[in-house]
């Protein structure tokens, strides 16, 4: 296999050593003071072709394609900058950039949401990107964290660490998605194989509304697109110590190197996280909820010339849980005997999630090429009996512990994609793909009724239903998304996207009594289904002026259907069929940079309507949820996003997001009857997010940046609903987090403190009542150490 793909990567480098013109740039970078900066990366956007400053500020570029690039300028302790590179075949082009330092201005951020890397306030999509600076600041760990940092996005999870997100009211119900993630390209393709931990992250990007053209399935509420840190020429190193409170322990550390200069890089970073339960049992006294997780991040990445790129990822998070799911009924019970739970049976969950990809990109001079195969595994299961009924009772418990060719979920995906050349002045940009995914998904589980069983009202006691379950789920997908420059102020973007997928699955049902033999309850009975979906975009982006984009855009998403599961409720039949969820967004925004790049004001208006809406029921005790078609859903509300550097030190980041998601018919069936919930509002969608960050650092040693920083930060969410009938409620609450320390270019060294009033609040909870606090006041040290060197 290695002979093999060293022999592929040859002729690819024999292929593409092309006739090259001979057309160079060359430059120094600088700063306002007409200093040299060293080290500086230079990067053209949606390239190969990258370089550093030298001892004298000096950097080039030889044998570059004629065209027109951005390029990108990061060096520490100075903001990130573009600039408009335009080159000519055969000529020579000389540059010299000045840097403004960090603490004076905002940076320019990059996304590459629409599959191209290209400047935030430039693309018609509202976004929200966070730098690795920010996600710094913010102190992000885990993506439930965005919450509000985002506007009108909220994520949490119930204890199992498998976050639930919602954007704009479109709600994550199911193990398929409503918000598609993606880490490094590879789409985290369900809540079974996605990894939450965010660690050695280059940038975080949040875009809202559907994004079903480039994206497809399960992108119906928006896209996390999460890019992590990879290796270039410099060879760099970090570590980072983090101690709490709760015995929080969080160690982090990693390095990227070139191998061979300009050909072979690699990197590596790792992480290991352990902290005490939040929670205290009450049965047995002791912490409950005491996890840990070890997870790691590599890179290999090939360049055989500037053209071609081939980048080896591999990701995995091993993850255990002494005391999953701490949950209390009822949302009051669950505040006022805060933190506490009675669970008899002490199952540890045990997790391990393994992605694998390989990328390939190729920059050519009349198209651009890449290819993303990746392979996901996700084995999760109970070591022992897992409490089921949350009272410390013989009533009811979980086994899923059949060995690995049960809850062992597989997942293979393959993306390839065509685009325009990144450096063609032409008034046609477009990029078309093909998309192809398998996911085999076998559960087995049983639910074992104990001594205690008749007690919640069981038809008898000691005995297990168990039910095995094997998903097979198949789809291919081709997409096309254009701009027209119509002006050098208008452009236009159309797209249109075509998913198929076809869905088998088989159920079987078994009862045993403690002791005896299993019986069949449910013999073998299997499923299929096909659907289909189209996802159409058009928009209008107007330029005002180089400060101020002006967009307007309808798009169309989807979540896909399915079929329902084996469970022990005889009024919920296996194999029942549900569509798909369409929904149909209009938005409508403004972006703003002004007074010198010192501010950056976004705001966006949308409108959204969702048919056949798939609502969720969870099954008990089989932990199981059947989905069904019904009702509309409208969503409609507002976001503002603004930063702004208005003195030196100074740093004000603000979201706002207002959403009014209510049902414009809602039939559920509850007790054999039908329950008219017309008019309802939507759950896991807070009314209103706020998020205000303020910060101020004060330089004390300019040439080693060394700086002291304060932080605050104040968060407000609105009135929530869990529960389609509304009755279980979080009513509007504040959380206040603070980071204070020293901040430098090879160290840091803070303190941190979290939810600092201990703001007692649910933050996720089941329709049947069992509810899930957030977490309580947290605090602790944080010291990083890092280095780098040419």
């Amino acid at each position: 296999m290695m002979k093999f793909f060293s022999s592929f990567l040859l002729i690819i480098f024999y292929l593409s050593v092309a006739a090259q013109n001979n057309t160079t740039i060359t430059g120094k970078i600088t700063d306002q003071e007409h200093t040299i900066v060293a080290g500086a990366t230079i990067y053209l956007l949606n390239t190969n072709i990258s370089a550093l400053s030298d001892a004298a500020g000096s950097f080039s570029f030889r044998n570059v394609p004629a065209g027109n690039y951005i390029a990108l300028i990061n060096a520490i302790g100075f903001a990130v900058q573009q600039i408009q590179v335009n080159t000519f075949k055969n000529s020579n082009y000389d540059y010299t950039i000045v840097l403004e330092e960090q603490v004076n201005n905002l940076d320019d951020i990059i996304v590459s949401t629409q599959k191209k890397e290209e400047a935030l306030q430039e693309v018609p999509v509202s976004i929200t990107a966070l730098s690795s600076k920010q996600i710094s600041e913010y102190r992000l760990w885990d993506t439930k964290e965005l919450t509000a940092i985002a506007p009108n996005t909220y994520a949490s999870n119930p204890g199992d660490a498998r976050n639930i997100t919602s954007i704009r009211g479109i709600v994550t119900t199911s193990y398929d998605p409503a918000v598609a993630t993606y880490i490094d390209g590879v789409n985290q393709f369900s809540l079974d194989t996605y990894i939450p931990n965010l660690v050695d992250v280059e940038r975080i990007e949040i875009a809202r509304g559907p994004q079903g053209t480039l994206y497809g399935r399960n992108a119906m509420g928006g896209v996390i697109n999460i890019i992590t840190k990879q290796p270039t020429n410099i060879t760099t190193g970090f570590a980072e110590l983090n101690l709490g409170n709760y015995g929080r322990q969080r160690y982090t550390l990693g390095f990227r190197v070139p191998l061979i200069k300009d050909k072979l890089f690699f990197g590596a970073s790792a992480l290991f996280d352990k902290r005490d339960g939040y929670y205290t049992n009450t049965f047995t006294n002791t912490s409950f909820d005491d996890q840990q997780q070890f997870g790691g991040n590599y890179y290999l990445k090939f360049l055989p010339n500037t053209k071609w790129m081939f980048t080896l990822n591999l990701k995995h998070l091993y993850n255990t849980d002494h005391g999953a799911f701490p949950l209390v009924y009822g949302v009051e019970d669950a505040i006022s005997n805060a933190y506490t739970t009675s669970q008899d049976a002490l199952a540890k969950m045990i997790d391990n999630t393994l992605n694998a990809s390989l990328s390939v990109n190729h920059t050519g001079k009349h198209l651009g090429f890449s290819s993303q195969t990746a392979w996901q595994t996700n084995y999760r299961y109970y070591n022992a009996p897992l409490d089921a009924d949350f009272f410390p009772l013989d009533a009811v418990t979980l086994i899923n512990n059949y060995g690995k060719q049960w809850n062992n979920v597989k997942v293979f995906t393959e993306e390839l994609r065509l685009s325009s050349p990144p450096n063609k002045n032409s008034a046609l940009r477009w990029i078309t793909g093909a998309y192809f995914f398998h996911q085999d998904n076998p559960t087995k589980q049983a639910i074992h009724f104990g001594n205690d069983a008749a007690l919640i009202g069981a038809p008898d006691i000691d005995f297990s239903t168990i039910n095995t379950t094997t998903a097979k789920n198949t789809g291919v997908a081709a997409y096309g998304q254009l701009t027209y420059v119509i002006t050098k102020k208008i452009e236009l973007t159309g797209g249109l996207r075509f998913d198929y997928e076809h869905k088998d699955l088989m159920v079987h049902g078994d009862y045993a009594k403690d002791g005896e033999d299993a019986f069949v309850t449910q013999p073998d009975t299997s499923g299929a289904l096909n659907f289909d979906a189209f996802s159409p975009k058009l928009g209008i982006s107007y330029h005002v002026n180089t400060n101020t984009n002006v967009f307007a855009t309808y798009s169309r998403g989807y979540r896909t259907g399915g079929l329902t599961q084996l469970s022990s409720d005889p009024s919920q039949p296996p194999l029942y069929p549900f569509k798909p969820e369409y929904s149909n967004n209009i938005e409508a925004g403004v972006k703003n940079t002004l007074l010198k790049n010192h501010l950056r004001l976004n705001i966006t208006a949308f409108i959204n309507s969702v048919n056949d809406v798939q609502t969720p029921t969870l099954i008990l005790p089989d932990a199981i949820t059947v989905i069904k078609n019904t009702g509309r859903l409208h969503s409609k509300g507002i976001e503002l996003e603004l930063n702004a550097g208005p003195a030196k030190g100074l740093q004000l980041d603000y979201s706002f997001g207002y959403t009014h998601a209510t049902y414009a018919s809602l039939k559920i069936s509850q007790g054999g009857e039908e329950i008219n919930l017309d008019h309802n509002r939507q759950i896991f969608t807070p009314a209103v997010t706020s998020m205000l960050a303020v910060q101020y650092s004060y330089t004390i040693a300019p040439k080693n940046a060394v700086q002291l920083v304060a932080r605050g930060e104040w968060f407000y969410l609105g009135k929530q609903y869990f529960d389609l009938a509304n009755t279980l409620i979080q009513t509007p609450y504040s959380l206040y987090n603070t980071r204070i320390g020293v901040a430098s270019k090879y160290f840091d060294l803070f303190f941190w403190a979290r939810n600092i009033t201990g703001k007692k609040y649910v933050s996720y909870a089941y329709d049947f009542g069992a509810a899930h606090l957030g977490d309580p006041a947290t605090y602790g040290l944080t010291f990083a150490a890092r280095f780098s060197k040419k």
